[in-house]
């Protein structure tokens, strides 16, 4: 059996904290073999740094992926396209980076990472249903393992893809919204799903950023700029348990980890 980690969109230096002080101790304590995480906000609240890609490996996550502030430090095209533990949105334009990779374990057993972007109330990028079925045909027949990270707004649109996906995917998981949702389930064909695995960052905020910051924008409809929020922080994710001959998942669980 695989037991896979997947922990919510990493905000910032608090985010990058908790995850270096925490994240062994949570592959100790549930017998983790492997760890994603979403790296989009890691530097700053906006993309990531390879400075900041390597620290988070070096606590520990395998495997980062990606989304829509994939581009917004630009120290990202310095190595995206080196960097073979990291990918972006496949349906995105052509461009720098992979939206897919297949990783090896140790054991020799191959994991597919599927890293795709939801379309409503969000960019007009590539049908994301039709990429996932191109990606699924290429690697499909080099692994039944095979994770997405479905980074988008709408629910309706990540349920969707859930039950587009389920029986030929191992597990569906959303990211983006930072909030994590209660509706973990394992799909009727196999498929472990939840319509968003959370937030890994600053506990006393809005999404991460500074809770004054974020009030005062609604109140006065006066731009402000956004910092990344002090103080405790927690790490919202998932556990799921995967049958390594068949690819389907046998249970999906939430976890949460805070300071």
């Amino acid at each position: 059996m695989l037991r896979i980690l997947m922990i919510g969109d990493i905000v910032g230096r608090p985010g990058r904290a908790i995850v270096r002080d925490k994240l062994s101790f949570l592959r100790k304590k549930h017998e983790v073999d492997f760890v994603i995480a979403n790296g989009e906000n890691a530097a700053g609240g906006n993309g990531i740094t390879e400075k900041i890609a390597q620290e988070l490996f070096i606590s520990g996550i395998d495997f980062l992926t990606m989304g829509n502030h994939v581009w917004d430090n630009k120290d990202v095209f310095n190595f995206i396209d080196t960097e073979n533990r990291m990918i972006r949105p496949a349906n995105y334009p052509t461009g720098p980076g992979k939206g897919y990779q297949i990783v090896q374990l140790e054991t020799g057993l191959m994991i597919g990472i599927l890293n795709i972007s939801g379309r409503t109330f969000m960019l007009p990028l590539d049908c994301p249903f039709k990429v996932a079925d191109e990606i699924i045909q290429k690697i499909g027949s080099k692994t039944k393992v095979i994770i997405v990270d479905f980074h988008a707004e709408a629910t309706s649109e990540k349920i969707a893809m859930g039950w587009y996906l389920d029986g030929r995917v191992s597990l569906v998981a959303g990211t983006h919204t930072h909030v994590q949702t209660a509706d973990e389930k394992v799909l009727t064909n196999g498929t472990a799903y939840i319509t968003d695995i959370g937030m890994t960052g600053p506990s006393n905020s809005v999404l991460g950023i500074d809770k004054n910051k974020v009030i005062n924008k609604f109140i006065t409809q006066i731009p402000v700029r956004f910092e990344v929020a002090k103080g405790p922080a927690e790490i919202n994710g998932i556990l799921v348990d995967i049958n390594e001959s068949t690819g389907k998942a046998v249970k999906i669980q939430r976890i949460r980890e805070s300071t």
